[in-house]
């Protein structure tokens, strides 16, 4: 294990972690809002295919992601997490420029794949925090992570709807502005968290490719069943970006305002679960525990959005949903326990890979899903269909993590 710095280096370089990804997540909310509008300008203002280019921006994001994780988390495991992380914070911040001044389609497509690139700084980040935390703290440390995922969400969109009003493409220029200036402030402040003596003595592209980086999963067999758990996990909250939207304007004719209030408060109870509840959570339950009881309510919450005839209904899943929030930071900080400090990188990238693929695969199959049970040819007239099959499946993630989640001492490659 490597030596934690002091308490107060410590604290400095995990202000500065959450900061950025605060500020990844808020960047890409602040533009959630106005990048359909600036595609569809693109095509003259072509409603169908400006849907049809936005869901090729998603999977190709996801895509770039998938391979670019890995890739990042080898890095970091030879050259250390500092160089890695404020180099993705300077390339973010240039991609937003870049999609700022884009003029055409192309550009903005090829800004976007970079933005995938960058943005996989999140697998680093997770590293860091395993090499300066100890053992015990981590969920905590890692729920304050899922926080700033939180808080990012609920503000991003807000401040870009409000920007965009003004320009379209002033939301691109205020989130370059947000990653220059993170990378300002991790140049003076974060200090490296892995020592030259803890790095691999090489970079290993068997492990930096995304099909490497999943094999190296299987070396150890309880973060093998763990990272299908963080799969499964993923693939079912991708309902919500998927088809809450249409399904709430179909199920319950709300508007956007409402949507919006509705997501608002999604993004309320995640901070209140993140930062406030796993840190006292988890010393009580222990982390198995913790997990478990996290995707029990997911199960649940996600089963009455599924049969929520009435507004009123859905919305009391909320606070039951949100308790799932618990099981994220307990799954990484088992994961963390498996390995040592000089593989955390390619193990976080290989995560991080499995959420991309779970946003390649989720989209499309919750809509497709959705389509179907509303449809003439419908089996049943079900609309909530998908969050049922969402509850499905975090109740094979349940299962799994029955299986897996149990701390082992730490291993080494």
């Amino acid at each position: 294990m490597t030596e934690a710095p002091p308490v107060s280096g410590r604290r400095a370089a995990l202000i500065f972690i959450f900061v950025t990804v605060l500020i990844d997540i808020l960047s890409f909310g602040v533009i959630i809002p106005v990048l359909p509008g600036l595609v569809r300008e693109f095509v003259g203002g072509d409603f169908a295919k400006a849907a049809w280019w936005v869901g090729i921006f998603g999977t190709l994001f996801a895509i770039i992601q998938f391979v670019s994780s890995p890739i990042q988390g080898a890095l970091s495991d030879r050259f250390g997490r500092r160089p890695v992380i404020l180099l993705s914070c300077l390339g973010l911040g240039a991609d937003f420029l870049l999609m700022a001044l884009a003029q055409s389609l192309p550009w903005l497509l090829i800004a976007r794949i970079f933005s995938g690139v960058f943005s996989a700084s999140f697998t680093t980040a997770n590293a860091y925090i395993a090499d300066i935390t100890p053992p015990e703290k981590r969920a905590q440390a890692f729920g304050m992570i899922g926080a700033a995922f939180g808080v990012g969400f609920i503000i991003g969109p807000i401040i870009g709807g409000q920007l965009g009003a003004i320009d379209l493409r002033l939301p691109f220029w205020f989130s370059a502005g947000l990653a220059l200036l993170n990378f300002l402030y991790g140049w003076f402040v974060l200090p490296e968290s892995l020592p030259k003596e803890r790095r691999t003595p090489r970079f290993d592209w068997s492990h930096a490719n995304p099909i490497g980086s999943l094999v190296l999963l299987k070396r150890y067999p309880q973060v093998f069943g763990l990272a299908a758990v963080v799969l499964i996990a993923n693939l079912a909250h991708y309902v919500y970006p998927s088809i809450f939207v249409l399904f709430a304007e179909y199920q319950y004719k709300w508007n956007e305002r409402q949507v919006a209030w509705v997501l608002a408060i999604v993004g309320v109870f995640s901070v209140i679960v993140q930062a406030g509840l796993v840190g006292r959570i988890v010393p009580k339950l222990g982390e198995r525990r913790t997990l478990l009881f996290g995707l029990a309510c997911g199960v649940a919450g996600f089963f009455i959005y599924g049969l929520a005839e009435a507004g009123w209904m859905f919305l009391v899943g909320l606070p039951i949903s949100a308790l799932w929030g618990l099981a994220g930071p307990a799954t990484q900080a088992l994961i963390t326990r498996q390995v040592g400090p000089e593989v955390q990188g390619r193990i976080q990238g290989a995560l991080m890979s499995l959420v991309s693929l779970a946003g390649i695969a989720g989209p499309m199959m919750y809509a497709s899903t959705f389509a179907l049970f509303i449809g003439k040819n419908a089996p049943a007239h079900l609309p909530g269909a998908p969050w049922m099959l969402a509850s499905l499946l975090l109740f094979i993630g349940l299962l799994v993590g029955w299986r897996f989640a149990r701390p082992a001492p730490v291993a080494h490659a």
